[in-house]
């Protein structure tokens, strides 16, 4: 199983926009079928304003979710109102 986070950091002024990507992002669980599990959740402090923790069987799996058309276009939008991200990903 791997654990893949992610944290953003949102350009000043974009927050309805972030909301978009959050209720789009939300809305990929259950649809693509390589999601196992999948969090996001705001930050109260800190260095990023939100994070993404999703489960997947294998690597693979989760290549296929990165290269899906539907995330793809939910990524979009994240990169078009983002100042920076950072990810990691682990094995459980």
């Amino acid at each position: 199983m791997i654990r893949h986070i992610v944290f953003w950091k949102f350009i000043p002024g974009k927050e309805a926009e972030a909301e978009e990507f959050f209720a789009r992002l939300s809305a990929l669980d259950g649809v693509i079928p390589e999601i196992r599990h999948m969090e996001i959740r705001k930050a109260v402090g800190g260095e990023y304003d939100a994070a993404l923790i999703s489960d997947f069987d294998d690597l693979a799996a989760l290549d296929r979710y990165k290269n899906d058309p539907r995330h793809k276009a939910v990524s979009a939008l994240c990169k078009s109102i983002r100042e920076s991200r950072a990810s990691l990903d682990y094995e459980l």
